[in-house]
């Protein structure tokens, strides 16, 4: 894959990078996906042992920010990048609200903390696709992305409309199911921030200079909008009776740290509409294994959901693959 249908002088009005480092790039997203989907897992099990996703996402939340405070602590130039903010603001290169891009991860993990058990991890993870894909084309649209605009071509419109064709054959078997109606709407309204959320955060890494201070700054954020939320349902609901045990169910804020800086660095590569597909394909067929070798509170695999998979996989050959290139050649 590279990127996206013609040269740099027409497609974009910044410098392509080189052909390997957008195959590299790519290919970290699609590991990166795959991330997602195991933190999906893992914080929807939190939420259901606990009995309140609230909960599942501020420790999953509140403890990356911990190992990225730590982190911090040990690397200088993240600590540097913090006081380049300040100037990237006074100059304009940043705006106040580029700064709040932990809000749309913190949605991310909630809506896994109360919908992600009982929808299944490939449900879930296919249900945010058509966010991800209409906000990832609108993003690379706008100036928010680091390096300029992009335009729209044929392919990044078919691959985007692909992955929304992928939603609707997953979830059309579910609407009549026990899961009610907010559950599938919750991952889709959280997919939908995650261009805008992966946009700022690559401003705010190039303000900055490190993506260690787009990760930290993007946790602090999250955790601040999750400990509210918990708070005010904590007081509505009442609070969480016991932990539970297993080492495992904490693993989602360190899997979340990877995947946000990850996201932060590679975005400037690919543009927000590769990236976010490239994760999307590495999300849905880690689903499809988690839930075929772990079926969880969803029960079996639904077919549709595996022809969702397909579709979404398709998606992200046809907006991601240089057509003009294999023209040229042929």
């Amino acid at each position: 894959m590279t990127q996206q249908d013609a040269p740099a002088a027409t497609d974009a009005p910044h410098d392509a990078p080189a052909r390997s480092v957008v195959i590299g790039a790519v290919a970290c997203a699609v590991v990166a996906g795959v991330l997602v989907a195991v933190q999906s897992r893992i914080n929807g099990e939190l939420g259901q042992r606990l009995g309140d996703g609230f909960a599942a996402a501020l420790i999953s939340f509140g403890s990356g920010l911990v190992i990225l405070l730590i982190a911090l602590a040990f690397w200088r130039p993240g600590r540097q990048g913090f006081r380049r903010l300040p100037t990237a603001l006074r100059d304009g290169r940043l705006r106040w609200w580029m700064l709040c891009g932990g809000a749309a991860g913190a949605f991310l993990v909630l809506s896994q903390g109360l919908t992600a058990a009982v929808l299944g991890v490939a449900l879930f993870s296919v249900a945010t696709v058509a966010g991800q894909s209409i906000s990832g084309l609108l993003v690379d649209r706008t100036t928010l992305v680091s390096g300029g605009p992009r335009h729209l071509t044929v392919p990044r419109v078919v691959g985007a409309c692909l992955a929304i064709l992928a939603v609707v054959v997953s979830v059309a078997t579910q609407l009549n199911g026990d899961a009610p109606f907010w559950m599938l709407v919750l991952p889709f309204l959280a997919g939908l921030g995650l261009g805008w959320q992966q946009a700022v955060n690559g401003r705010v890494r190039e303000s900055a200079d490190s993506a260690l201070t787009a990760t930290v700054g993007n946790f602090a954020v999250g955790t601040v909008v999750l400990l509210v939320a918990f708070l005010v349902h904590a007081v509505a609901a009442g609070w969480p009776q016991s932990l539970p045990s297993e080492p495992w169910l904490y693993l989602g804020g360190p899997i979340g740290c990877v995947f946000i800086a990850a996201a932060a660095v590679l975005v400037r590569i690919t543009g927000t509409l590769v990236l976010s597909l490239a994760m999307i394909a590495g999300q849905l067929v880690a689903a499809i294994v988690i839930d075929t070798m772990l079926p969880g509170h969803a029960g079996s695999l639904a077919v549709s959901t595996v022809v969702g998979t397909a579709l979404a996989l398709a998606a992200v050959v046809v907006a991601g693959v240089n057509w003009g290139q294999f023209r040229r050649v042929a």
